[in-house]
């Protein structure tokens, strides 16, 4: 959407189409009359609209068998959001999106207006450099709605630690290091400045999934739980999500699996 937004800024009526509603594609395909790469990507993006066209006019029973008997011609399923951004996620999973805009870039006269951000000599070049990035990137297993990761307890993400950590040490594999880092004499090895270090960094990535962003960590944090108990430190973390701010604490007994009988 943001990228959108930037080629749609300021573009000509004549570059837009008098009468299209969708900008975005009249300009894919204008640029795509003296630019192959443009050009390529206009007849996929063409495909995939009449194939989300062919399956919404299948007969609700008719679509099972269809794929009962052909799995190589799967009809890809797109959500809302993915066909209005259609052209932009198409070229940035193709890999061609960064080259696109740059071609745009050094062509800008024939597209935009002299106040548009394409046509700034100096914001024009730096996003077409900003998506260089995100199309060198595999998207090939991309995430719906439907697909994000669950939160899991801390009591999980403890015994997937162990699990993953037990091939690393033939001493004791039940248990995992503690998470305070202390520091060592000389005469440490380095097999447990490294057991230090993975624990640290398991401290740091607690309770991130891709909906929540870590803004905040911090160990030992005292926390009462009730007015006759003593105060129980434990990691404390802030998360932000698309409309919220979420505060998490977590036992350090918990975390470091020494929990117990305890209440």
């Amino acid at each position: 959407g943001v990228v959108e937004a930037c080629l749609l800024h300021m573009l000509r009526r004549r570059a837009a189409g008098f009468l299209r509603s969708d900008k975005v594609a009249a300009l894919f395909t204008k640029v795509g009359k003296t630019c192959a790469i443009a050009g390529d990507l206009c007849r996929k993006v063409q495909e995939l609209q009449q194939q989300v066209e062919s399956r919404k006019n299948q007969p609700n029973g008719q679509e099972p068998l269809r794929r009962q008997g052909s799995t190589t011609s799967k009809t890809p399923v797109l959500t809302p959001q993915a066909i209005k951004h259609i052209w932009v996620r198409t070229a940035l999973i193709e890999k061609v999106l960064d080259k696109i805009v740059q071609y745009i870039v050094d062509n800008c006269s024939k597209y935009y207006e002299k106040e548009a951000l394409l046509a700034d000599p100096v914001c024009g070049p730096i996003l077409a450099s900003l998506l260089v990035g995100p199309c060198a990137l595999e998207y090939t297993k991309l995430k719906t709605a439907d697909h994000y990761w669950s939160d899991p307890s801390a009591d999980e993400l403890v015994q997937r630690h162990r699990i993953h950590g037990a091939h690393g040490r033939q001493d004791s594999p039940s248990k995992r290091p503690a998470l305070g880092i202390r520091k060592r004499h000389s005469s440490g090895s380095a097999s447990e400045d490294r057991c230090a270090a993975s624990a640290r960094e398991y401290v740091e990535s607690l309770h991130q999934n891709s909906r929540t962003h870590l803004l905040y960590g911090k160990n030992n944090v005292l926390v009462q739980p009730k007015d006759d108990l003593e105060a129980i430190p434990g990691y404390l973390s802030l998360h932000q999500s698309a409309d919220s701010l979420t505060l998490k604490w977590t036992p350090n007994q918990l975390m470091n699996g020494t929990l117990g009988d305890s209440e």
